[in-house]
């Protein structure tokens, strides 16, 4: 019997959806509920289960291609056996998969350290990407035909590149078209050399459609422009005390907890204090009333490399800071490896950026609508700055409160810009309410 593989329904808003890649090739077989292919909407990227087990007969809409909701873009023979030695096979891509997922953030601290770089998206920005590296597999003689997806497999005919010298970092030790175009812009471990764009006196273009996530954040940004009055106020914070109390309770923290007492838990507690403080930034325009939020669902803005992603902390007012890092990390790892849900990317009244993580000292994020603020952090630097009359070095860090002036007066926002400074210089204040 031939069972169907078809575009899920996702959400209400979404119609179709492009198939970014096929884990599974003609011939091959498939359990229950293993992944065959990768969809990626405008929102979110999701891997597509198959529904039975079984062969893969056919594949009717190829890596690269959309297809709309409900429609068929592959077929498994459900009555083929399973070829001799299968089992052993799925087992290994299984746990090389499970192994792939796996968010240690050992390491992340000393990352973060390192670079005194702030808050992330949080520390399991830094995390992530400490991960990333002590986790990513050798360029390996292990490279098969099988573990090269199609569209990595046309980018390394069309350039002549031997795969097996290519880290790859998808599903199960699967090389993708992203690990392939990583390699020829010279990241991932590879030689400058390797890639012809950056070969003397070159003159070469290329034409690459947008995915449809990067359609939607074009969209998103130009009506976020285009549709508020946005103002962005600056200050800037000592962050000593953070650092200090960190520090001396970060072993305790995460001997209890089992989660890394990062930065952006101080930031987020320090949003929800404010933005009970002044409401108006935490609630939006809807035609010509003002909708007042009783509640904080603070995004975090999270970098991949499908383009940014923003999940949600519900009632963050009600989580406590472990709790908060423990979401942030986990909503970190989920949204790099694309198995982060629609649901969680959804609503939001207030979003914290963090640009520091990649060395921003000063940028002036924009607001998701129908947000009316958004909070950007940058990179700690160690600065001088006068205290009680004399010149010491502080670990500084500037903020960013970008709003919609038809919302937020500027009275407002630079004062609710002051409490965040203050609350996070004096992070007792988050103890005792004052």
């Amino acid at each position: 019997m031939t069972v169907d593989l078809k575009i899920p329904t996702v959400g209400e808003s979404i119609t179709e959806a492009l198939v970014s890649q096929w884990f599974k090739k003609v011939g091959d077989y498939v359990e229950a509920d293993e992944a065959v292919a990768e969809l990626e909407t405008d929102k979110v990227t999701l891997e597509l289960p198959s529904p039975a087990a079984g062969v893969l007969s056919e594949i009717l809409v190829d890596a690269g291609n959309s297809a709309s909701v409900g429609d068929v873009i592959g077929k498994l023979d459900e009555t083929a056996e399973k070829p001799a030695g299968g089992g052993d096979d799925a087992a290994a891509d299984a746990e090389a998969s499970d192994g792939g997922e796996a968010t240690d953030t050992g390491g992340a601290e000393e990352a973060d350290e390192a670079k005194e770089a702030g808050t992330s998206a949080s520390e399991s920005e830094a995390a992530s990407a400490a991960d990333s590296k002590a986790e990513t597999p050798a360029p390996a003689a292990q490279q098969t035909a099988s573990h090269v997806m199609p569209a990595a497999q046309r980018l390394i005919d069309e350039k002549g590149l031997d795969a097996s010298k290519i880290p790859a970092t998808g599903p199960g030790g699967r090389l993708l078209k992203e690990d392939v175009q990583r390699f020829l812009d010279g990241g991932a471990g590879a030689a400058p050399s390797a890639s012809p764009k950056t070969s003397a006196g070159a003159r070469e273009q290329e034409r690459v459609d947008m995915t449809p996530i990067r359609r939607r954040i074009a969209e998103r940004l130009v009506q976020a422009q285009q549709g508020a009055a946005l103002l962005t106020t600056f200050n800037e914070i000592d962050m000593s005390g953070v650092m200090s109390l960190r520090s001396r309770f970060k072993e305790d923290f995460l001997g209890r907890h089992e989660v890394k007492l990062g930065f952006m838990s101080f930031f987020v507690k320090a949003a929800v204090d404010a933005l009970r403080e002044f409401p108006r930034v935490n609630a939006q325009i809807d035609g010509n009333q003002i909708v007042y939020n009783n509640f904080q669902d603070i995004g975090i803005a999270v970098s991949t490399d499908r383009g940014l992603m923003v999940p949600i902390l519900r009632n963050a007012e009600r989580m406590s800071f472990a709790e908060i890092e423990k979401t942030i990390a986990d909503f970190g790892g989920r949204a790099r490896s694309g198995k982060i849900k629609l649901e969680e990317l959804e609503g939001g009244t207030f979003t914290i950026s963090n640009g520091g993580i990649f060395g921003s000292l000063l940028s002036t994020p924009i607001v998701s609508p129908p947000q009316s603020g958004v909070l950007g952090l940058h990179a700690i630097q160690e600065r001088p700055v006068a205290v009680d009359g004399e010149v010491v070095i502080c670990p500084m860090m500037y903020v960013a409160l970008t709003y919609d002036h038809r919302m937020v007066d500027g009275r407002e926002a630079v004062t609710f810009l002051r409490r965040i400074k203050e609350t996070v210089e004096e992070p007792s204040r988050l103890l005792l309410e004052a």
